[in-house]
């Protein structure tokens, strides 16, 4: 069996920390589909959390479970610095 390397309660933790900072969001919506955007990590909830997108055109936010995460199928990690 294999062990994993994370639990629901580190990703929960993770996804903390960026709370209200920007993120680089990128969803598997499977059949060789990626969808990437930047946005803001504007809620966190118990079983979910949200993110709005800088994306003008995007009326909205996206929200997504921390399952999905721990999956795979979404993976959120800090928005590099633009360089000058």
């Amino acid at each position: 069996m294999i062990k994993p390397k994370h639990d629901i309660a580190h990703v929960k933790e993770t996804i903390a920390d960026y709370f209200q900072k920007q993120v680089d969001v990128t969803v598997n919506l499977g059949r060789n589909k990626v969808l990437k955007f930047c946005g803001e990590l504007s809620g966190i909830y118990p079983a979910l959390f949200t993110v709005r997108p800088n994306d003008k055109s995007f009326l909205g936010k996206t929200s997504y479970s921390y399952a999905e995460v721990l999956c795979g199928s979404v993976k959120v990690k800090p928005a590099k610095k633009a360089e000058p």
